[in-house]
């Protein structure tokens, strides 16, 4: 049996070599690097793919910051969010003088409490900025419904569902990351659709938002030379947007293996009393960029699959309100007893496009050896 990883990118690699090597050394050929046609070709692809308007930029965490930026809040306003997602969520709303308010999440999604969302609306509220974690949507109809009649602009953070569907009541499908006003998406490596290097794009269907956010990601430029407002530098440059567009392609397929191989650890890991396996909600489709389970011996199943050569991470090991650069927010330990329970009961088991039968069966056989001790 093949050694198995958490994510097997060069397994994958393999798949589209001679494709990608050919867009690689397009690129090359060309010298142009930055901002070129591949840039262009992929952000149209990828729109045509999601049906709204694409910005791409440099990573996951600028698209976040660029489109909180784009709205124009002032210091103080206050951005409703989890505390229980990767750092960049949040670090991006204090760095431009914003107010993170967190709310609890779901035990069994993962994702925001939404029965606890209106608790925490002020007059200061500007924002509601619910994460797609791990793959599947969180209840964005019902986010929705408390936004309509407030001046509240909901940004999503779909780095981790590009791909996801979510399903209205009406049975309306919309892809992840463009139902609330602007979508965040990270291109990391390891993400279901991952560059070669950092990546990230920014969705909207508005186009004067995203003539703005275009304009903040390159230096907040109008034209060569005029700048119109404040921006940053972030764009994604012409080899990995060349790697993307040919990823692209497989892309439906690459979802299919995740969730074919988030089949196989359902069918035989949903029996286990003591894991509680990822939980499917009616209005979201989910597309595994990871499959974490849940159980009180995570500690000790985590060692166990290392002494069997089965890697597995924990995401994440720490909430955001307790860690130490953000205690000047004033939250306590047990504030958000679901999300600190989450981080010490999560465990995320291998998950990629490469996962053989022979070895989900091997992981499967030691996770039910464990248990059986």
């Amino acid at each position: 049996m093949q050694t198995i990883h958490m994510s097997d990118l060069y397994g994958q690699y393999l798949t589209m070599k001679e494709e990608i090597d050919a867009a690689i050394q397009d690129v090359i050929k060309s010298t142009r690097f930055i901002k070129s046609g591949k840039v262009l070709d992929f952000e149209e692809k990828l729109s045509t793919y999601l049906n709204t308007n694409v910005i791409a930029c440099a990573n996951g965490t600028d698209a976040l910051q660029i489109a909180l930026m784009a709205l124009d809040l002032q210091p103080g306003d206050e951005v409703i969010t989890t505390p229980f997602t990767f750092i960049a969520t949040v670090e991006v709303l204090v760095l431009l003088g914003l107010k993170p308010v967190f709310v609890d999440t779901e035990p069994d999604t993962f994702n925001l409490d939404v029965s606890k969302i209106e608790q925490a609306i002020s007059e200061k509220t500007k924002v509601i900025l619910p994460v797609h974690l791990f793959g599947q949507c969180a209840d964005l109809e019902s986010i929705i419904s408390l936004t309509r009649k407030r001046n509240i602009t909901i940004i999503e953070d779909a780095c981790q569902a590009l791909g996801t569907d979510y399903v209205f009541t009406d049975g309306t499908k919309k892809k992840a990351g463009t139902i609330g006003k602007i979508g965040c998406n990270s291109f990391f490596p390891s993400k279901n659709l991952g560059a070669f290097g950092d990546g990230g794009a920014i969705y909207t269907s508005n186009e004067k938002l995203a003539k703005k956010i275009r304009s903040i990601a390159n230096h907040g430029m109008k034209q060569k030379y005029q700048y119109e407002q404040i921006g940053v530098n972030s764009r994604l440059d012409s080899l990995q947007a060349a790697i993307l567009e040919v990823k692209l392609k497989y892309f439906e397929k690459h979802i299919k293996a995740r969730q074919n191989a988030a089949a196989f650890y359902d069918e035989h890991l949903a029996n286990i009393e003591e894991i509680q396996i990822p939980k499917r909600v009616k209005y979201s489709t989910h597309t595994f960029h990871q499959y974490t389970i849940k159980t009180e011996k995570r500690d000790e199943l985590q060692q166990f699959l290392k002494t069997k050569e089965i890697p597995s991470m924990v995401y994440y090991p720490g909430v955001i309100h307790l860690q130490e650069a953000y205690k000047f927010l004033g939250y306590k330990k047990g504030d958000f007893p679901v999300s600190e329970l989450l981080a010490e009961t999560v465990l995320s088991l291998p998950m990629h496009t490469e996962l053989t039968e022979e070895q989900l069966k091997y992981i499967v056989m030691v996770v039910k050896e464990f248990y059986s001790n």
